[in-house]
Order: C-alpha cells, then sequence, then structure tokens
C-alpha cells in the first residue's frame, strides 16, 4: 500500500509542478487551487509512505516519477525539445527509480 501512495505521490508532483506554471504566478484561480490540492495531496502521501519505506529511497523515487511526467508532459504538450540525450537521461532516472524499489 505504501509503494502505491509513493506513485500516486510522485505523479501528484507532476501535477503541481504544471499547475504551478500555469497559474501565472498565482494569479489565475484554477491553477492556483490545482496547485494547493496537488501539492497538500502529493506531500501527504510522501509522508505517509515514509512510515515504511526508507526517507532516502522514498524522496528519491517520488522525485524521480515527478521530475520525469513533468518532463515527458513538456515535451508532448508544451513542444519542448524531444532530443536524444533527453530521452536518454530520462530513461537513467526511470532506471534509478526502478533501481531503488528492487534495492530496497
Amino acid at each position: 500500500m505504501h509503494w502505491i501512495v509513493l506513485v500516486v505521490s510522485g505523479l501528484l508532483e507532476t501535477v503541481w509542478a504544471i499547475a504551478l506554471g500555469r497559474s501565472a504566478n498565482f494569479t489565475r484561480l484554477v491553477p492556483t487551487l490545482v496547485f494547493g490540492v496537488a501539492l497538500v495531496a502529493s506531500m501527504g502521501g510522501l509522508g505517509f509512505a515514509m512510515r515504511s519505506i526508507p526517507i532516502g529511497t522514498a524522496y528519491a523515487i517520488w522525485v524521480g516519477i515527478g521530475a520525469v511526467g513533468t518532463a515527458a508532459y513538456g515535451m508532448v504538450f508544451l513542444a519542448e525539445p524531444a532530443t536524444v540525450l533527453r530521452l536518454l537521461c530520462l530513461l537513467l532516472i526511470v532506471a534509478g527509480v526502478v533501481g531503488l524499489k528492487f534495492a530496497h
């Protein structure tokens, strides 16, 4: 259960990062509200996961999921470059996240 919550919390990190960018410095109501709700839920889930997953492992996985998700969103929806090097680096992050899961 803690691992599922950790993965969902990492995905919510992607949501709040995207909403933060769309909030226009907190001047747009809906993205600002999405940011706040997703941030609280993401942090709460991370805290819950840390009850049974070591802090270093949980935090690294949470950040990795959020970073890869946000970068992928940027490439797919915001026309950010999807170069071979960027994709390779993102795959390395995914490999690190998977490795941490199995090393636990």
